[in-house]
């Protein structure tokens, strides 16, 4: 995966007294969507870059697609987290100013925006929930 999503999940806007569980959008299938719908990659361009079978990536694309297609339909919230993924880089979220970013030198990781050095992990967060 080229980078962590920029967003935890989805709260669902408008229902008053819902009692949902929410649905767990694994990594695989935020980036399934994120290819094919988003970036408009056909199957096999997207199978390359998240490096399984086409077939897998059918599999991974329809579940995925059934879980927010639940989470419109029902009403319930949507996270993503955990999967089998590997990320590119080390990604990191600046709890003070809210920038992404990656971090490339040795020790401490801290904000290139503030200098906060109260940062999150991201690779961290979306891999362990």
């Amino acid at each position: 995966m080229l980078m962590p999503p920029v967003i935890k999940g989805m709260s669902v806007y408008g229902v008053r007294g819902r009692k949902s569980n929410e649905i767990n959008l694994l990594l695989e299938e935020y980036e399934a969507i994120r290819l094919l719908d988003h970036q408009k990659m056909n199957q096999e361009e997207a199978a390359v870059i998240m490096n399984v079978s086409r077939p897998t990536l059918t599999r991974i694309y329809e579940v995925a697609r059934q879980k927010v297609a639940s989470a419109f339909v029902e009403g319930r919230d949507i996270i993503i987290r955990g999967g089998h993924i590997v990320f590119d880089q080390n990604w990191f979220k600046c709890n003070k100013c809210r920038a992404n970013f990656n971090f490339y030198e040795q020790g401490d990781a801290y904000c290139p925006v503030c200098e906060s050095t109260d940062v999150t992990s991201l690779n961290e967060y979306f891999k362990n929930g």
